[in-house]
């Protein structure tokens, strides 16, 4: 089972308030907040925009999650080196990490398990 286009695009930035106001300002629309400066962006039926606040002092890197649809499934092809397999998060999705041949970590996003 191969990717399934990008799911979100992962942004951290210094200022919260400031980055919702400039992606708001090109039409993104805000889903939810959360109380520690950080939030979850849409525009149509694109990618998700997830923003979090960091400290001055660290970098602001851009991130581009890529989909899966069962992390059960999904077979990594010849020259994809699996960083950390597929794991629950605490925001109710499976992720992995995958690096490219450059180096460049890649997260792959899967919908949590059905444990009912």
């Amino acid at each position: 089972m191969a990717t399934e286009g990008i799911e979100a695009v992962f942004i951290e930035t210094h200022n919260w308030g400031k980055s919702v106001k400039f992606f708001q300002g090109l039409g993104y629309q805000l889903e939810f907040e959360t109380d520690h400066n950080s939030g979850q962006l849409r525009n149509g039926d694109g990618p998700t925009l997830f923003i979090a606040e960091v400290p001055a002092d660290r970098e602001t890197p851009l991130q581009l999650v890529l989909k899966v649809a069962d992390a059960d499934a999904f077979e990594p092809g010849d020259g994809v080196e699996v960083v950390t397999p597929f794991e629950d998060t605490h925001f109710g999705t499976r992720l992995a990490t995958v690096r490219d041949p450059d180096g460049r970590l890649w997260n792959l996003q899967a919908p949590a398990e059905d444990r009912s």
